[in-house]
């Protein structure tokens, strides 16, 4: 046979309700799109698994599969993705990651459709110390979402049960209402609030999570913070948010990043900006000093002379650009140390100094307190 269901499923021609859906829960876990993202085998594997379950799940469509084969239930090629769960190919999908879905092929028993809508997208905010944002690196982050229920499996029933058509919008999901105007009928939906808009109720909703299917639980992940990211950033962790009600598919994480700022280092764009002291008879007469970068020791050479607020770029030892290409540069601003206080030799030689080239300098306290009491 072109077309073997039972062999799709892997289970035999004589397979209870129970054994289909069993087989068809575990294959579809495995080939799911959300686990197995950009492989197209997979979603092939997937979408036969759908055809083969939908026609097996149903009594009527079964019985002429094993009479007719395929062809007796849609066609060489069986019921077609436009029978798939009474819909075209988006209603398949629809059922996995976030719709309504017809009736029929409900892997999770019961009646029409199965609350399948992804989950909520979470936010959190990751404090990034700052030499990480600079160089990247993994990083861990606690998180409260909803996991999927282990009591139940994810359907939102006790054991043994499953869940039934809802009797306000038989199974629909909304209601419609229709009343006449000047233009005609009109036509309007809105959500139907019994079943919250599933189409189906849980008669005997699970001890563990109420029906939900998902229970709140703090999950650990980790993140990978890009080199060269800056405050403010924000990544998104596909599928790593709150996972729906009742098997529906995740949500997504955004990680809103917040750098801590470095004792030392400023950032302007790619650059890091650095201040530099050195004494005045450094800066005078030049000298050589051990600088230290992010990437390690640098051998600062100060030539004599050099006036404050001269900068040094130190080409290279920036920040990392996100694209890989290349670094920002390090800019270092000399600032001239003057000491506060100074010894009596010191206070000397500096006179000496001043004397040697010209300069006035404050006289001793001890006359300017003579002129401040004449004032008097």
């Amino acid at each position: 046979m072109a077309n073997d269901y039972y062999a799709i499923l892997g289970v035999s021609r004589d397979a209870d309700d129970a054994t289909i859906k069993k087989a068809y829960r575990t294959l579809a876990r495995e080939f799911h799109p959300d686990r197995n993202p950009g492989d197209a085998e997979a979603e092939s594997r997937f979408k036969e698994l759908a055809v083969a379950y939908e026609v097996l799940s149903d009594p009527e469509k079964r019985a002429r599969f094993d009479r007719f084969g395929a062809e007796g239930v849609g066609g060489a090629g069986g019921p077609g993705m436009g029978d798939v769960f009474n819909g075209g190919i988006g209603d398949l999908f629809d059922v996995f990651f976030g719709g309504g879905g017809g009736g029929g092929g409900n892997p999770f028993g019961g009646g029409a459709t199965t609350d399948h809508r992804a989950g909520e997208d979470l936010e959190t905010v990751l404090e990034v110390p700052f030499e990480r944002a600079v160089f990247g690196g993994e990083q861990s982050i606690d998180v409260a979402t909803a996991v999927g229920c282990d009591a139940c499996e994810g359907s939102g029933c006790n054991a043994g049960t499953s869940p039934v058509t809802c009797s306000q919008c038989d199974g629909a999901g909304q209601i419609r209402q229709v009343r006449r105007s000047i233009l005609g009928q009109m036509v309007s939906a809105s959500p139907c609030v019994a079943c919250s808009a599933t189409g189906q109720q849980i008669p005997d909703p699970c001890g563990s999570c109420g029906g939900e299917g998902r229970v709140r639980e703090t999950r650990s992940y980790s993140v990978d913070v890009p080199a060269g990211v800056g405050d403010g950033s924000t990544l998104r962790l596909t599928g790593r948010g709150a996972v729906g009600r009742r098997g529906g598919g995740s949500g997504d994480l955004y990680v809103h990043l917040r750098v801590q700022p470095h004792e030392r280092f400023q950032r302007d764009g790619y650059d890091l900006i650095d201040s530099l002291p050195v004494g005045i008879a450094q800066a005078a007469l030049g000298a050589a000093i051990e600088y230290e970068t992010l990437d390690g020791t640098e051998d600062m050479v100060i030539k004599p002379g050099t006036q404050p607020g001269r900068v040094f770029r130190l080409r290279g030892r920036g920040v990392p650009h996100l694209d890989g290409r290349g670094r920002g540069d390090l800019l270092v601003r000399v600032a001239v140390a003057v000491p506060e206080s100074l010894s009596d030799e010191e206070t000397e030689l500096l006179k000496k100094f001043a004397e040697l080239r010209g300069e006035s300098v404050a006289p001793e306290a001890g006359f300017l307190k003579k002129i401040r009491s004449a004032f008097k």
